[in-house]
């Protein structure tokens, strides 16, 4: 599969266009990222320009090889070798399975098959229904599944994404890609791991409609929190960079981050936990080795890479960025080639909804 990789930073939405698509012809798909501003008339024009493409659009921070900004257009154009067929799930807070034949009807589409078909997705809110509705669709196809939740969009207004020159809310726009040339594999790099000696813990109180955790082994999940990491009630929220927590799934740990601190001891996260989970309380490893790894997992796995497009999490950007590592990380990851991505509100990769995590698919 080919791809070609355009970006401009012009202010102009017209220009801006221009400047990021120049050299693209033909495309079968395009994946635009920029500022939630400017998403509407850039997916229009891009629609106009390019009618018979199949295009899903985001917004907020994105990057391309060593550069970034929130003010921006990227256009990633998926070209010879690449099948695709874009869509929309609609109604995420009440019913998304209303719309999920618009994802099997795409999937038939292309010839949708294991190890070479990847569903790449972008939603504006609960992350939780949609993974569990995706799985109805995806469930033993073999076909896997990363995204993003829209995030840095003004206060008082919604997330948005765009499906086809058209902005939907409530929603999710995905694009099934088939490579008809090569294989795509997905990466999900976690630069957290339990606490040594950490305990684990019964998740025996939530709200699952606020994503609340209330109790930890039937008490106050904030004492529990304090009693193991030795963190006071009021700065545990802003240790979420050093320790967030780890829900268990079979040998795998998915980050739930806190979000906020309630007065009877319980926290709202930005990841829903349900009761009986288990969870551990999590420390940060060392990034740069990690990240080292993942590179080298990724280059051992293929000898050319066309195209690796990622969603890294807000918490990801912040921690990189205070300790100056963001531009170091970027640099890192260019070394694969054309790599390209945003900065979400939280990640999805197969079944699972995720915090602090970068989540990544490659193709040759």
């Amino acid at each position: 599969m080919q791809s070609k990789v355009g970006y401009s930073a012009n202010s102009d939405v017209r220009e801006a266009v221009e400047e990021a698509t120049r050299g693209i012809a033909n495309p079968a798909g395009l994946i635009i990222m920029t500022d939630h501003e400017r998403l509407p008339e850039i997916a229009a024009i891009l629609q106009r320009k390019y009618p018979d493409a199949q295009m899903i659009g985001t917004s907020g921070i994105n990057y391309f090889n060593r550069q970034s900004s929130d003010q921006n257009l990227i256009v990633t154009a998926l070209l010879d070798g690449a099948s695709c067929c874009a869509g929309y799930l609609t109604r995420l807070s009440a019913s998304p399975l209303g719309d999920l034949s618009n994802l099997q009807d795409a999937i038939r589409a292309v010839g949708g098959e294991k190890d070479n078909t990847l569903v790449l997705q972008y939603c504006t809110n609960d992350e939780e229904r949609l993974t569990t509705t995706l799985n109805v669709a995806l469930d033993g196809s073999g076909i896997r599944m990363i995204g993003g939740s829209v995030f840095g969009y003004p206060e008082g207004e919604v997330g948005q994404v765009a499906v086809n020159g058209r902005i939907y809310e409530d929603a999710c726009a995905f694009m099934v890609i088939k490579n008809e040339t090569g294989k795509v594999r997905v990466y999900r790099e976690n630069i957290y791991d339990r606490i040594p000696g950490g305990k684990p813990h019964l998740v025996t109180k939530v709200d699952l409609q606020t994503k609340t955790l209330i109790e930890l082994d039937h008490r106050p999940a904030a004492d529990v929190y304090t009693d193991e990491l030795g963190v006071p009630r009021d700065r545990i929220i802003d240790n979420v960079l050093q320790n967030p927590m780890g829900r268990v799934v079979g040998d795998q740990i998915y980050i739930s981050s806190q979000k906020s601190m309630l007065s009877n001891g319980a926290m709202t996260l930005f990841k829903r936990l349900n009761e009986n989970d288990t969870i551990y309380f999590l420390e940060l490893q060392n990034y740069q080795d990690i990240n080292h790894q993942t590179i080298k997992q990724v280059q051992a796995d293929f000898k050319n890479i066309s195209l690796a497009i990622s969603v890294n999490c807000i918490y990801r950007y912040l921690l990189f960025t205070q300790k100056g590592y963001y531009n170091r990380f970027l640099g890192d990851m260019s070394k694969l080639g054309n790599f390209v991505g945003n900065i979400g509100g939280g990640e999805q990769i197969d079944k699972q909804h995720v915090n602090q995590t970068m989540v990544m698919a490659v193709f040759d």
